[in-house]
């Protein structure tokens, strides 16, 4: 494919022209929206699973690092595909664009068809693994299954939207991911319930609502790529896959994807680590993973839309561009966190009830909130300056974040505290790993800046 710059083909993007804070509002704002009804649809479809039981909230629960990693391989794909492609119109290479849309998209469908498999295969002796409290194993095994098996969607939908995003087309973005999220919720109690003549399937609804509503976002994402993504052209015709752009993609892509499935390793090391005092501590950590999405998911926004920002800057060399930029989107995520903060601090007992909590569940849980809320203090912050690591082609140094904040601090500190024999005590390994990750992540940006940023033009 040629490395050929079209100058005439591709024209001034709205990234390289419009005035820096209106340009990340036009493209974050929408984007905030349809991560916030994500958001909603994750807490709202775990509040209809809480009243069939706990048990079936606990399998949720723990269901839930493999759904983590499926969103990891997807989006870090994406998060590849983005920087590229970004980086690509920013050098006014319309090949390079095309191509790297085609062939992140030949990539994650191959991605899908190893999680089919492990859906077949290996459901009942992921839970078996966990605990052997057999309803929970049942209820566990029937959602993996249907969501892994149908995985497809979760993974055409996250990488069609990142095409529109990569481009500035947020606003689509926002209508496939959030009319999928409002299918689901639907679908939700119809499915769980038996409503509507529906019949009443339970644990297994709420997994075939969740795949209809991501396979849904994905046609819908489609269908804006095809009509209205005119930066970019999707063909398949005298397709073969491209080396150097696969490598390019999974340049940065790898380990944002690693970045993410850390996160899945983590949740899974913390179950274990907290199942021996009680079933109830992995549903409410569980419920607390949800909550946290409802403020960690507009900054995921606001940041999936400073990436492509950035990475076209760097690309026109527009240094300016890039520290205002940088600058403005750390206020907005830490302004954000901070109400986040508050809300968990004030009224964590009205969260949990909105899970159907029992009198344990509360007791447990109005702690764990307050204690792993403290994280939000510096969490903004961290999650803006990694995903710059991400735009500017440093995913190393994001993934170098992640590994050390929950691998290398955060689950051997829960295991040491464990060993006082506190359930409470665990939890104090998230702020202490937070602080750790800030650490890192700043002394990473000033050698990122010194190197990249500070001699453009």
């Amino acid at each position: 494919m040629s490395n050929k710059k079209t100058s005439g083909t591709l024209t001034e993007n709205i990234m390289g022209v419009m005035t820096e804070n209106r340009l990340l509002l036009t493209l974050s704002i929408p984007m905030v929206i349809s991560m916030t009804v994500q958001a909603l649809y994750n807490i709202v479809d775990s509040i209809f699973v809480a009243q069939i039981n706990e048990n079936a909230l606990t399998a949720v629960s723990l269901a839930f690092p493999v759904q983590n990693l499926m969103i990891a391989v997807s989006v870090g794909t994406g998060v590849g595909i983005n920087a590229f492609l970004s980086r690509s119109l920013g050098e006014k290479n319309s090949d390079a664009a095309n191509g790297s849309a085609v062939n992140g998209l030949f990539v994650i469908w191959l991605s899908s068809a190893v999680f089919i498999i492990a859906g077949i295969f290996f459901s009942q002796a992921y839970f078996r693994a966990q605990t052997d409290i057999q309803e929970i194993i049942e209820y566990g095994q029937d959602y993996m299954f249907i969501v892994c098996v149908f995985s497809l969607g979760i993974f055409n939908q996250v990488t069609l939207e990142r095409l529109l995003s990569s481009t500035g087309k947020t606003f689509y973005a926002m209508c496939s991911q959030a009319a999928g999220a409002v299918i689901n919720i639907i679908l939700d109690p119809i499915m769980i319930f038996g409503l509507l003549g529906f019949p009443k399937m339970g644990v297994r609804g709420a997994a075939i609502a969740t795949v209809i509503g991501q396979s849904l976002g994905a046609l819908i994402a489609l269908f804006f790529n095809l009509r209205v993504n005119h930066d970019i052209k999707l063909s398949f015709r005298k397709f073969r896959p491209n080396g150097r752009i696969i490598k390019a993609i999974y340049g940065v892509g790898i380990p944002a994807i690693l970045m993410t499935a850390i996160g899945s390793i983590m949740t899974y090391g913390i179950n274990k680590i907290v199942l021996p005092f009680t079933a109830t501590a992995a549903a409410v950590f569980g419920v607390y993973f949800k909550l946290q999405s409802f403020v960690f998911m507009p900054i995921f926004g606001l940041s999936n839309a400073m990436v492509p920002i950035i990475a076209y800057n760097y690309g026109a060399k527009k240094k300016i561009r890039i520290i205002k930029t940088i600058r403005m989107s750390v206020i907005y995520a830490t302004g954000i966190m901070l109400v986040g903060l508050v809300l968990f601090q004030l009224i964590p007992g009205p969260l949990l009830r909105m899970f159907n909590a029992t009198e344990e569940m509360l007791a447990i849980g109005i702690p764990v909130l307050r204690i792993i809320s403290l994280i939000f203090i510096f969490a903004g912050l961290c999650v803006v300056l990694n995903s710059v690591f991400q735009a500017l082609g440093h995913g190393t140094e994001s993934l170098i974040v992640s590994f050390a904040r929950q691998l290398v601090i955060l689950l051997p500190a829960a295991w040491l505290l464990s060993r006082t024999g506190s359930l409470a005590a665990v939890w104090w390994a998230f702020p202490i790993s937070e602080i750790g990750s800030l650490v890192l992540s700043l002394i990473f940006m000033a050698r990122i800046y010194s190197r990249k940023i500070k001699n453009i033009g």
